[in-house]
């Protein structure tokens, strides 16, 4: 089994809580590899992410920096026997994530934590990890690869 840690919209804040969760220091186990789904805010985000686990990472519509472009707008890669395909704003979805065998496509932007399938493609959101907005909780997930179906899960960071 794999932990994944998926995290997105740090918008330049990168909370204790989360590296607790992440790092297993919250009394869960920590993750071997993190994936953040943009909208990173500074280039300091990712290097204590790194300090972790390994980290994939892509730009959101904030990360218009210099730095930023050491990072894709959409990667797909193969993760504990896992298709992942990410992507900052699902809406800009522009194939059949089923077609091509995708597993998981992971998105954030809309910092609304979502988990759903459609298609046997799991469709992960992990919400907003930065700044709060909209009223809405801080949110991270975890994505478990290894045996069977994906599954998820949302931590809350912060009510």
């Amino acid at each position: 089994m794999m932990r994944i840690g998926v995290i997105s919209d740090t918008h330049g804040l990168l909370r204790p809580e989360a590296i607790a969760a992440l790092a297993g220091t919250a009394g869960a186990a920590p993750v071997d590899h993190i994936l953040h789904g943009g909208d990173i805010g500074r280039e300091e985000i990712v290097d204590a992410l790194e300090r972790i686990a390994p980290v994939t990472a892509i730009r959101g519509n904030i990360d218009t920096a210099g730095w930023c472009a050491r990072f894709p707008e959409t990667v797909d890669l193969d993760l504990g026997g896992l298709r992942i395909h990410m992507r900052h704003d699902r809406k800009t979805l522009d194939f059949d994530a089923a077609a091509p065998g995708i597993d998981v496509v992971i998105s954030g932007h809309s910092h609304r934590p979502l988990i759903e399938t459609s298609r046997d493609v799991l469709y992960l959101n992990p919400g907003s990890a930065g700044p709060r907005r909209f009223k809405l909780p801080i949110t991270l997930a975890f994505l478990q690869a290894g045996q069977g179906a994906p599954r998820a899960d949302l931590c809350t960071i912060i009510d």
